[in-house]
């Protein structure tokens, strides 16, 4: 919502919204670019003159009071992912779908065409992009429109339609296909065939770009009749990655583009980890589909430094470094945690982990408890619970750290924030890297952490 929201003031509109009072990470930009929230949900928040009321499917969607005021006042409501795909409808849309990898790819993106002066404009679900220093932007001259696909619905209850079937993209980057939101999906059959459904929407001159590593995307992909376009280690992958190395908490790597017959060498990012050399290769693709030279790729790629809560460096405390992370699947788990132990293969890896909603964490139980076989010690904090769920479904995080200890002896539960503060003041030593990780309020951790 706060990228569409400077995406909105970029487009010269007033702009105002209403949240919990809870801290997030995006509290920052909208200071920084005078845009105004209430603390509350009250139909007085709804201004005079309001031409139009945007809502999330959180804090009651449809069913908000402010909502409700709107509709009742021949105000236009939408919900974000209607909002989405109209402000998307002006451009070429460049849409990044898939089960982690979204963010980071879509940032990749925005900034590779940023520097390749095309003037792109994004909206992109992150606190910022750096170095763009937004998250959301509106430019008229640039043709494209670079934004997330989620498989999310709509409006939990009132449209199930996923989110992204709203789109009408140009160009698809799928990074994975794995089993989410199992509190509206009720198996991975059903996944699968939105993102099935979603492809066919590709018009014939549009191009769908595709993790080939992932056995599951390519399942979908076969029954799909849009013909792909593959990234990835691959050998059969039309820009194939080679030759990896990590130097000085760089990654590097060569890609083989297929169709050329040549190799583009020494590609460099400044994010560790295979999956961000796949969603690296995924915009490299992008790129080349778009008419940028590889060279011109390369700078682009070189200049993105991350985002907010994507493998973000926090600092140091007690001569421990400290990162954040918003990977919240066991399978995002893993990959970050593989990357963290390739850039530090001989430190002592600690990870404080909050799980994120009860669905989730009931359904993926198994998977989570064997996904920290990176860390060397593992900490887990009470489970963050969406505000769409009423019901623990006798789930627990003190019943996920005894499963989690069966495969990493060191694991422990640590209960909320300010036992987490006592837990990580002693026990982290000087030399561990530390991994906060979580799609819920854990970066809050930060508040009181004496960081340096």
């Amino acid at each position: 919502m706060t990228a569409l929201a400077l995406y909105f003031q970029d487009m010269r509109m007033n702009v105002s919204g209403s949240d919990v009072s809870e801290v997030f990470v995006t509290d920052e930009v909208l200071k920084k670019r005078d845009i105004k929230w209430r603390n509350d949900f009250d139909k007085r928040n709804v201004a005079k003159g309001t031409d139009l009321l945007i809502t999330t499917a959180a804090h009651g969607g449809l069913e908000n009071e402010e909502v409700k005021y709107a509709k009742l006042h021949g105000i236009k409501v939408l919900t974000y992912a209607e909002a989405l795909a109209e402000v998307s409808y002006e451009k070429e849309t460049v849409c990044v779908c898939g089960v982690g990898g979204k963010t980071t790819t879509c940032s990749m993106l925005s900034v590779l065409l940023d520097s390749a002066g095309l003037d792109p404009s994004f909206v992109v679900g992150v606190g910022s992009i750096f170095p763009l220093g937004v998250s959301g932007r509106y430019l008229a001259n640039g043709r494209n429109f670079i934004c997330e696909g989620d498989e999310y619905v709509v409006s939990p209850g009132i449209n199930n339609s996923a989110k992204f079937s709203l789109l009408k993209p140009k160009i698809i980057i799928v990074t994975n296909i794995e089993y989410d939101h199992p509190d509206v999906y009720k198996s991975f059959d059903e996944t699968k065939e939105v993102f099935l459904n979603f492809f066919s929407k590709l018009p014939k001159y549009g191009s769908l770009i595709v993790n080939a590593d992932n056995i599951n995307t390519m399942s979908v992909v076969e029954k799909s009749k849009v013909k792909a376009i593959t990234y990835g280690f691959d050998k059969m992958s039309d820009y194939r990655v080679q030759n990896v190395r990590y130097e000085d908490q760089k990654t590097k790597f060569d890609v083989y583009i297929k169709k050329k017959k040549s190799v583009v060498k020494d590609v460099m990012i400044s994010v560790p980890g295979e999956f961000n050399i796949r969603n690296a290769a995924s915009v490299f693709a992008a790129g080349d589909v778009l008419g940028i030279e590889g060279e011109e790729i390369k700078k682009g790629l070189a200049r993105y430094l991350g985002c907010r809560r994507r493998f973000e460096d926090m600092g140091n405390y007690k001569g421990a470094k400290f990162f954040d992370d918003y990977a919240h699947h066991p399978g995002e788990i893993k990959e970050t945690l593989k990357a963290v132990r390739a850039w530090f293969p001989k430190r002592r890896i600690v990870v404080i982990f909050q799980p994120h909603t009860y669905s989730r964490t009931k359904a993926l139980f198994s998977e989570f408890s064997k996904s920290f076989k990176n860390s060397d010690v593992v900490a887990l904090m009470d489970i963050y619970a969406s505000a769409r769920e009423k019901d623990s479904l006798g789930i627990n995080s003190s019943l996920l750290a005894d499963e989690t200890k069966k495969y990493n002896k060191k694991t422990f539960y640590v209960g909320g924030q300010k036992e987490t503060l006592g837990w990580i003041d002693k026990n982290i030593k000087s030399g561990d890297v530390v991994l906060t990780m979580g799609a819920g309020d854990i970066f809050h951790l930060y508040t009181d952490l004496k960081l340096e």
